[in-house]
């Protein structure tokens, strides 16, 4: 399938499982708009106008999709845009982590329109059926790479004092986990930070200034393992081995006879959980900084980046 948008921008496609693309609209100065397009027509299906500043997405459970708005998360499900409503004029969860496993999505909260560099302790559940969004206040902030999902559809968060919170779909904290030493979110993102990833029930997380990656049974709540590094890393991918295949390839190996490894559905959400995603359990590094855009893939387009991550 080739496709082009009207301009050149900051933006998101996405394939879904049943051949249409979900795709944003907008310039280099704004963008407000998604779309879902016919696969060979490319007429337009599904549309919202109500996403200033679109940045990040996932894909929950029952292939719903959630991306981040400044004034409220949006959802397409079932052929439809639903607006999630919120009680500030400003709200931006341009950070989310989706997983199949969930029809609750995790993301930052931010609501602080003017903030140069906002560092909130509130995270967001957006829950993807009911179209509502709750806050957790974790009492220690985070940045975009502090975002994962367990295999239980748990949520994960590093935070600053060094903790793994885990907490269940409702937002009830399950484990405090103290994983790292304490740390800040430098002034220059890229510079080496404290990077979450999920898979097959464990957390990794680096400590990059300790040079240490530390691995968390989720479903305990234990250290598992503290391994020494030689360099403080930039960036990690976690792989499973799990064999992953896009929708066109799994009608392929039906064809041929032969079974297609685990699908997720979607072309740039392979993975089990989704990412910004990894495993996908990253806010798409589609993350967001969005003052410095171009940073990374995604993580479940991985659910962690393309876009950059956002301040």
């Amino acid at each position: 399938m080739e496709t082009s948008t009207e301009n050149a921008h900051h933006g998101v496609a996405l394939e879904l499982t049943d051949g249409s693309l979900l795709t944003t609209q907008g310039t280099e100065e704004g963008r407000n708009t998604v779309q879902v397009l016919e696969r060979e027509s490319g007429k337009v299906l599904a549309e919202t106008t109500d996403c200033p500043g679109v940045h990040g997405e996932t894909v929950a459970a029952d292939e719903a999709v959630v991306l981040g708005c400044e004034n409220g998360p949006v959802v397409y499900r079932d052929g439809a845009f639903h607006k999630v409503p919120v009680e500030t004029e400003y709200q931006r969860s341009g950070n989310l982590a989706g997983t199949k496993a969930s029809s609750i999505v995790l993301g930052d909260h931010k609501v602080d329109a003017d903030a140069e560099q906002e560092r909130p302790t509130e995270i967001a559940l957006i829950d993807s059926v009911q179209d509502t969004l709750t806050t957790v206040d974790l009492g220690s902030s985070y940045w975009f790479r502090s975002l994962a999902r367990g295999p239980e559809g748990e949520s994960l968060v590093l935070t600053y004092d060094g903790e793994l919170n885990i907490l269940d779909e409702s937002g009830k904290i399950l484990h405090e986990v103290k994983a790292i030493e304490p740390w800040e979110e430098k002034a220059e993102w890229q510079q080496p930070g404290p990077i979450l990833k999920s898979a097959d029930g464990l957390a990794y997380i680096t400590d990059a200034e300790q040079q240490k990656l530390v691995v968390v049974d989720i479903a305990q709540g234990t250290v598992e393992r503290t391994l020494d590094l030689p360099v403080a890393p930039v960036e990690m991918v976690v792989v499973t081995g799990h064999a992953e295949s896009t929708p066109n390839a799994e009608g392929a190996a039906k064809d041929s006879g032969q079974k297609a490894g685990h699908d997720d559905g979607h072309t740039s959400h392979a993975d089990e959980q989704g990412s910004s995603g990894e495993s996908g359990t990253e806010p798409a590094d589609h993350s967001d900084h969005e003052g410095h855009e171009g940073h990374e893939g995604h993580e479940g387009h991985e659910d962690e980046g393309h876009e950059g991550h956002d301040h």
